[in-house]
């Protein structure tokens, strides 16, 4: 899921070689930690916060079909 969460959210930003995710796996929960350039972090979140809405809704789909839960984290530096 970390290769297609990237895919994703590179192709989304202005800065693709800024992006960086961590994956942290814990039994049958698992957290995506997504960092971005500060000027891209309004792109990914989206307008009213659809776009990460839309990500997290993908990997909820995937997480019932792989048994996990996934947690997507957008962290700020």
């Amino acid at each position: 899921m970390k290769e297609a969460v990237e895919r994703i959210i590179t192709a989304l930003v202005g800065e693709p070689g800024a992006v960086e995710i961590n994956e942290i796996e814990d039994g049958k929960n698992v957290r995506l930690e997504v960092r971005v350039a500060p000027h891209d972090m309004g792109r990914i979140i989206g307008r009213e916060g659809r776009t990460v809405k839309a990500i997290r809704n993908i990997l909820f789909a995937a997480g019932q079909k792989h048994g996990k839960r996934f947690h997507l984290d957008l962290i700020e530096d």
